[in-house]
């Protein structure tokens, strides 16, 4: 068995790898090397031969100025996570962007963190915001981390869940959907409903705006109608 003097440097080098496609899913813009290797606390020539790495198999991408993004096999990658439950979502996250000029998206729970699985932004938009697939943030806040945590026990949560989150789950969960307001995203406003499914991670159905006439009993009775149709579609 090889001992840990071996493995350690392959190891540390795949975990880098992944940190920067982590990096690169959280940034709302593309990145330069000097930003990327600030982020993971590394020399820019050890970011560079990770980022060429990744480049090599079209995991990220550089553009003329050196910006780097995500690359297109991302992707096709992402596309094969949860394959039944993003193809029924789909169609769902897109009738509810164009019906409520919402960005929506399909979250679910990935260890103490939320991961938006699949994103959608409205045909004709006013003032939408970004969710891009990958984007992904702490359980503890946010509309979708409240819907999420409102279908698990108490024993499963985060031990450094916050003593006053408890109150905002249990509303969620006696009216069906969870609010937040500049949790995750300054200005940003989300309304999330959970979306149960046998045999699926914890997971829910939220839209991000910055202002509407609708209020947010109207919004979640429109994501429950499409949470209802999947839950159809998947669970029989």
């Amino acid at each position: 068995m090889p001992d840990s003097a071996t493995t350690s440097p392959a190891s540390q080098t795949l975990s880098r790898g992944i940190r920067i496609l982590e990096v690169l899913a959280d940034a709302r813009e593309p990145l330069m090397i000097d930003e990327i290797a600030t982020r993971l606390g590394v020399h820019r020539s050890i970011a560079y031969r990770l980022l060429r790495t990744l480049e090599d198999h079209s995991l990220v991408s550089r553009d003329a100025a050196g910006a780097v993004s995500l690359g297109a096999r991302m992707a096709a990658l992402a596309a094969g996570v949860a394959h039944d439950l993003q193809a029924e979502a789909l169609p769902e996250l897109t009738a509810i962007a164009n019906d409520l000029g919402m960005t929506c998206f399909l979250a679910v729970l990935d260890g103490e963190e939320c991961i938006t699985l699949a994103s959608v932004e409205p045909r004709h938009p006013v003032a939408s915001v970004a969710q891009r697939p990958g984007a992904r943030h702490p359980v503890t806040v946010g509309a979708p981390g409240k819907a999420i945590l409102a279908q698990l026990s108490d024993g499963e949560w985060p031990r450094e869940a916050p003593a006053s989150l408890a109150a905002d789950v249990d509303a969620a969960r006696r009216r069906g959907y969870a609010t937040s307001h500049d949790e995750v995203i300054p200005t940003v406003q989300a309304v999330a409903v959970p979306l149960v499914l046998r045999g699926q991670r914890p997971s829910a159905i939220a839209v991000l705006h910055v202002a509407t006439d609708l209020d947010d009993a109207e919004i979640a009775a429109r994501l429950q109608r499409s949470a209802a149709v999947i839950r159809e579609a998947l669970d029989g």
